[in-house]
């Protein structure tokens, strides 16, 4: 009698456990922590001035762009939300652009994130050293090796505990995230109680909101560009093949913490109207260090301090997700075949991590180069426009697939119409050869994409190296493919 197989469900679960893939270990409450730590950065701490700058110093109309960004960032998320329930799947954009519209695009979108996010977040190491380190100079500047030596080592320190533990960096982003939403709630809740003390100069600049001069359609766009950059990162949550349930946590985890952010900052400009003149606003370096100096000048100490802590939250989430994505590139066949493969005692994607964070530090030496990638923000907007345009090609391409939340339907067509417009606006009002170089690099995909994916052009001398290095770094292939879901 032959042997069949065992249902003991012992016997199950401990197969369940020995299989190489991401294991599902992210809550809804985690979930949370990870976009709003995405999305709250320096900008809201430090200079919140671009809308209102843009806006003519017109407090409704800067308070009415603030809303505006917020909903159409809510509305980009709850589309994001529809494909991550569908295709629960790492690598985020990268899946459902690969899925959706095909290789050849996912190769472009790939290819450029692969150096644009690293470099992104170079800068943001850069910038947290910059916080870090200048209270301990004074009004003197702080050494320029020094700032490099700090951000590279934060950029390793939260490589290395992202391929170390998911549980951990989970556990870091949570209390830094805590820790940021308190700082803001300090000036949110300063403002409510000096707006409701009821002192004439602080209720002045809302009592004729929309009175002083309007801005033109450029200006406003201009404006509502600046705060679309500072609810960046909403998209994040598509790269966590690591949720629990996500069919019912990502809509919950996203109809929460984008919302949330909407309010908070809200309140933040409106404390930050409360206490200081919109040309005060506009002339200051750091709003929030100006605005402590005001009210808590015992202890402004915090705000830069919040502004540190900050960026770091947004650093190590962003380091998470980009680590998800070149793993999901890996097995696609978009990057080499090592960046796929998981640590045989940790479960994450190790390899992935080292390849951005290498890169990152590359950006960290040569630190003007950083400038050049604001002129990739258009190439952001782009694969969230393709990303939208894949669930209306998928709605009608695949109308039997499974959706547990649902989008509605002109949602999305809006969101391709307003990605591709913000897209061709810097190019069409301020023209620059740095925008047509971006576009080269872009198309330069093709050059690789060609010999190494189309044809699969292979050298044999890559897989003794590939061999050498798994064993070096303990790492062993994932179970299945891109498409298959996490344990």
């Amino acid at each position: 009698m032959g042997r069949g197989k065992s249902n003991d469900p012992k016997d199950v679960k401990r197969k369940e456990k020995t299989k190489m893939q991401l294991k599902r270990r992210i809550g809804c409450f985690d979930g949370v922590s990870f976009i709003i730590g995405s999305i709250v950065g320096a900008g809201i701490f430090v200079s919140p001035t671009g809308v209102l700058k843009h806006s003519l110093l017109n407090v409704g109309v800067a308070l009415t762009i603030w809303t505006a960004s917020g909903l159409v960032s809510l509305m980009g998320s709850l589309c994001y939300a529809e494909l991550g329930t569908a295709l629960p799947f790492s690598g985020g954009e990268y899946s459902h652009i690969k899925r959706g519209l095909g290789s050849l695009p996912a190769f472009v979108f790939i290819w450029t994130s692969t150096f644009t996010k690293p470099a992104s977040n170079a800068a943001r190491a850069l910038l947290f050293a910059e916080y870090a380190t200048q209270p301990f100079y004074g009004i003197c500047p702080a050494p320029e090796v020094l700032k490099k030596c700090l951000a590279l080592a934060v950029l390793w320190s939260l490589g290395i505990l992202n391929g170390r533990s998911v549980k951990l960096a989970t556990w870091v982003q949570v209390v830094f995230t805590l820790l940021k939403m308190m700082a803001l709630s300090v000036i949110a809740v300063g403002g409510i109680v000096l707006l409701v003390g009821g002192r004439k100069e602080n209720l002045a600049r809302f009592e004729d909101m929309f009175g002083s001069e309007m801005p033109n359609a450029s200006q406003i766009a201009e404006a509502f560009f600046q705060g679309l950059y500072a609810y960046g990162g909403w998209w994040s949550l598509n790269y966590m093949a690591e949720m629990k349930n996500p069919s019912r946590n990502i809509p919950l985890t996203v109809m929460t913490a984008v919302p949330s952010v909407i309010v908070f900052y809200l309140l933040v400009n409106i404390s930050y109207l409360t206490v200081l003149t919109p040309k005060e606003i506009v002339s200051s370096v750091a709003v929030a260090v100006t605005w402590a100096d005001r009210v808590i000048p015992s202890v402004a100490w915090i705000i830069p301090l919040s502004v540190a802590i900050s960026i770091f939250g947004a650093l190590n989430s962003s380091m998470f997700t980009l680590g998800r994505l070149s793993y999901a590139g890996s097995q696609s066949g978009h990057l080499p075949v090592l960046i796929s493969m998981l640590n045989v005692h940790t479960y994450t994607p190790a390899p992935a991590l080292i390849f951005s964070t290498t890169i990152a530090s590359i950006f960290i030496i040569p630190s003007d180069l950083i400038m050049l990638t604001n002129y990739f923000g258009f190439s952001a907007w782009l694969m969230i426009g393709l990303t939208c345009a894949s669930l209306i090609v998928l709605r009608y391409r695949e109308p039997n697939l499974h959706r547990p939340y649902k989008v509605f339907l002109p949602v999305p067509f809006v969101m391709v119409a307003m990605s591709f417009f913000l897209v061709l606006a810097p190019i069409v009002w301020s023209p620059n050869m740095q925008y047509f170089y971006a576009f080269l690099f872009m198309l330069g995909s093709l050059i690789v994409y060609l010999p190494f994916v189309h044809f699969k052009l292979h050298f044999a001398f890559f897989d003794k190296i590939t061999c050498y290095l798994q064993l070096l770094l303990e790492v062993s292939p994932a179970d299945g493919s891109d498409e298959s879901k996490c344990e």
